[in-house]
């Protein structure tokens, strides 16, 4: 066990996080941390079953007395985003997170923590085994690949769970109780790659670089979206597009950005440069990491845009298509859409201009969209359709998920509320959160739940910044005990 794990409280939860961590689980590769959920339910002596996906539900009967207790769903799900520095030397399909303790919050070691969702797993782990809790009937469901497609909440079948109130452990600030949610869509367009001979262009002589920029925050495409950081891909975008366009550069490589739901951290394109413009480029090169310092010198201070030599290369993109995509990019929208008219800073439409990668010869820009509107949602697919669209791309948008409607006379909610008016003496916050929770599925496939999304503080989620505040755990779980304690 990590020594420094050995004094945090509460001590089961910690205990289970750690386990967790040693157990490879990226999305849509579950199978490890699935099978050792239901031998872990087994060896409790508990009744355990997993599905066809790899879906896991662990009931717990009720302590003597506490029978006729409402029937009480946890949930949360196993897969975690896998994100890395460029320095950093890991492999998430096998190698275990490595976590320390940073004064009041737990971190990993250049790395995604996975306490997104993680702790929520643990926490639930350390219900099914506290032999003091007294408590009604409980189910513990632990689903997969929630961050890549809600795979495991969508093919989750009628019957699987039979409780009549949900409490879902993945939301990240602690206080805060999730009654509703956005709807999302992923939408990804393709370009078949054309080339020309560097040989056969115009200018006798180009250098070749690599523009790379890096030190952006990024983090969580929901609920970070309206947090004003940069991303990647948009601002490499814009270096190339006037590059080319005052100094005639061509495109060899672009690479940028990395999964669909994390705002673009990084990224670097390989250029042609004609020798003659080399050091103007430079100089605009240099012009544009104090531009983009002191444009993100709040959210992103360690914003850099950085220009070195690279190999040389015998092709370039063929000039349209470079032309094409530099322009798709340019006015593919990013960010805020629009903000809620119910709700006062709460945003309800957004887009996420994800990656953009060339592999063989294809590239391949991935976005996402989430409004709590469908309609809205669906107008903003078509608006990042009609950007790729028009430079003859492949387009493809998938089936999505639907959000989830606020219930303000939930009585899941009032008893939370109850418990932590209790507990600490002051009122939670009852919101609606701009990110998927599985919560929509549920709701569909189970008409009539009665759901809240909570959680302990989380930081930086879906980046290696991500970092969990070790108090809030406690506050999670007294939570919880007082809830039990409560319902009737």
């Amino acid at each position: 066990m990590n020594e420094e794990m050995l004094n945090l409280k509460p001590a089961k939860v910690f205990y289970y996080f750690n386990e967790i961590t040693k157990i490879p689980h990226p999305s849509k590769k579950e199978a490890k941390i699935s099978e050792w959920l239901e031998k872990t339910g087994i060896a409790m002596g508990l009744p355990t079953k997993r599905d066809y996906v790899g879906n896991v539900l662990i009931s717990k009967p009720a302590t003597p007395g506490k029978e006729n207790v409402t029937p009480v769903i946890f949930q949360a799900h196993m897969d975690m985003v896998c994100e890395k520095n460029n320095d950093t030397d890991f492999n998430f399909d096998t190698d275990a997170i490595q976590t320390y303790v940073d004064g009041e919050w737990l971190k990993a070691k250049g790395t995604t923590l996975g306490a997104d969702d993680g702790i929520g797993v643990a926490m639930m782990l350390a219900i099914l085994d506290d032999k003091e809790l007294q408590h009604g009937p409980i189910e513990c469901l632990f689903t997969i690949d929630e961050e890549t497609g809600l795979t495991g909440a969508n093919e989750l079948k009628p019957g699987f769970m039979t409780g009549k109130m949900l409490i879902n452990l993945d939301s990240e600030d602690e206080g805060q109780f999730f009654i509703g949610c956005a709807g999302g869509k992923d939408t990804v367009a393709t370009l078949e790659c054309d080339y020309e001979n560097v040989k056969d262009l115009e200018e006798d002589e180009y250098e070749f670089f690599k523009v790379t920029v890096k030190g952006l925050q990024g983090g969580h495409s929901g609920d970070d979206i309206n947090k004003g950081r940069g991303n990647a891909v948009k601002l490499l975008t814009r270096v190339l597009w006037n590059a080319y366009c005052d100094y005639g550069v061509r495109l060899v490589d672009i690479q940028a950005g990395n999964l669909r739901n994390a705002i673009a951290r990084e990224g670097f394109a390989v250029i042609a440069v004609p020798a003659v413009n080399v050091e103007s480029l430079k100089a605009y090169v240099t012009e544009m990491d104090a531009t983009y310092k002191a444009e993100f010198h709040t959210t992103d201070a360690g914003v850099m845009v950085v220009m070195e030599p690279a190999d040389k290369a015998e092709k370039v993109l063929e000039e349209m298509l470079q032309i094409d995509l530099l322009n798709a990019l340019m006015v593919c929208p990013h960010g805020v859409v629009a903000m809620s008219q119910d709700i006062p800073g709460f945003v309800e439409t957004s887009t996420n201009l994800a990656s953009v990668k060339k592999v063989d010869d294809k590239i391949t820009i991935t976005t996402s969209q989430r409004s709590s509107v469908e309609s809205r949602k669906d107008a903003i697919v078509d608006k990042v359709s009609t950007a790729f669209w028009m430079i003859g791309a492949d387009v493809v948008s998938g089936d999505g998920y639907p959000g989830w409607n606020p219930n303000p006379d939930s009585e899941v909610l009032r008893v939370l509320v109850d418990s932590y008016k209790n507990l600490f003496h002051k009122e939670p916050q009852v919101l609606a959160i701009h990110a998927g929770l599985e919560c929509g599925l549920f709701s569909e496939k189970y008409p009539g739940l009665d759901m809240v999304s909570i959680g302990p503080t989380l930081r930086g989620v879906h980046s290696p910044d991500e970092k969990l505040e070790i108090k809030t755990v406690q506050m999670c779980w007294d939570l919880l005990v007082e809830f039990f304690r409560l319902l009737k």
